[in-house]
């Protein structure tokens, strides 16, 4: 039987400042990045927590500051400038989660050297951004937090820090998570888990690793060529909060088989227990009691039936009317011009899209305005995964 479509609800893409049909949202075929995977992107989640006392539910998108903040360092370390601000880019999210009617997604912002010149050179090819979103479920199955799944130890490496900078969630990276996903699948496993350089624990495919030993949550550091994942930052802040020891260790291979538990984490896995490495079973062949008190906790976060503490969950705001908009951009435009006559037009049209996004950002209850772009302006504790 077939697998269900997951793109047949999807009718816009953001593409370039505007909504395009789905079937429209397309690439000429000498695009840069389809040749040398010159591009940067995150997967964000919007879920829909339900206020336990009144019943009703939020889109609301997990982390996205800190999401966005990444995207524009993974974009800085490959010299692309940005054509839209990071204000805008989220504005832009909540347009395509609006759009397409979603109440819980997965959000796929790309950023990417378009069709300009063939070469290595990046440098002479257009940046263009897109945005997707969509439904999407558990990543590594529905039984997988029941269950747990298994895992192998791949024969490919994760590459060095000198070589490709896992910081950067670049395109390119994931030609290597391939080559680990496909010997997983081919050889009977859910996922691959990737060993550094130098032999020691990195990370899933596309997740983050923790270790449970002795009641103790260990975790490979940003050394170990990994992606410092979002969710991953998420897990170790809700560790401290329940009270469990937490450290960033170099983690040998052997540690792997012995350990009490391990699971990965990610924006599409969340929390996922691995029951086993290589067919050997890891503690009892079960998701174990610090895994499952993790899971609870972040799972009935992004619910709503655990409170959300530390703000992590940012709630889409409703449209403007058009009609407002339009209203809007006359007064803005009497205003800019009397403010300075000498304007040009270029300037004029910045200072229309400024107030625009800024009268937009004021919907968002319960977060203060200009929050989004505030918040971005930080150094963000995390990546994205």
């Amino acid at each position: 039987m077939a697998a269900p479509n997951p793109f047949a609800n999807v009718r816009w893409i953001w593409k370039n400042g505007e909504l395009v049909d789905f079937e429209k949202a397309t690439v000429h075929v000498l695009t840069h990045a389809l040749h040398y995977g010159s591009g940067v992107f995150e997967g964000i989640r919007c879920y829909h927590p339900v206020n336990p006392a009144t019943g009703e539910g939020v889109a609301a998108i997990f982390r996205l500051p800190e999401h966005l903040n990444r995207l524009a360092l993974s974009a800085k370390v490959y010299r692309m400038e940005l054509p839209f601000s990071i204000a805008q880019i989220g504005d832009a999210i909540f347009d395509t989660i609006r759009s397409n009617g979603f109440e819980a997604c997965y959000i796929r912002p790309l950023i990417y050297r378009g069709f300009g010149s063939m070469g290595v050179n990046p440098l002479r090819s257009p940046v263009e951004v897109v945005i997707a979103a969509w439904p999407w479920g558990k990543y590594l199955g529905d039984e997988a937090l029941r269950e747990g799944v298994d895992a192998c130890v791949s024969s490919w490496r994760r590459p060095s820090s000198s070589t490709l900078p896992a910081m950067a969630k670049a395109t390119g990276n994931y030609l290597n998570s391939q080559l680990i996903k496909m010997e997983a699948i081919t050889n009977g496993f859910v996922e691959g888990i990737a060993l550094d350089a130098g032999g020691y624990v990195s990370e899933g495919s596309g997740e983050n690793l923790f270790i449970v030993q002795g009641g103790i949550l260990m975790t490979p550091p940003v050394s170990a060529s990994l992606l410092p994942g979002i969710t991953r930052d998420a897990i170790i802040t809700l560790a401290r909060d329940l009270g469990i020891e937490v450290r960033e260790q170099v983690i040998p291979r052997g540690l792997l088989y012995t350990c009490d538990e391990l699971f990965f984490t990610g924006t599409a896995a969340e929390i996922t227990p691995i029951r086993s490495v290589d067919r050997i079973a890891v503690g009892t062949g079960r998701p174990g009691e610090v895994t499952l008190r993790l899971a609870a906790e972040f799972l009935g976060m992004i619910s709503g039936d655990v409170e959300d503490r530390h703000g992590w969950l940012f709630p889409v705001p409703p449209a403007v009317p058009a009609a407002r908009l339009r209203r809007d951009h006359a007064n803005d435009a009497n205003d800019a011009n009397d403010a300075n006559d000498a304007n040009d037009a270029n300037g004029a049209e910045d200072a229309h899209v400024a107030l625009d996004l800024r009268e937009r950002r004021d919907l968002r209850e319960p977060r203060e305005a200009g929050e989004v772009l505030a918040a971005v302006g930080q150094p963000g504790r995390g990546g994205a995964d």
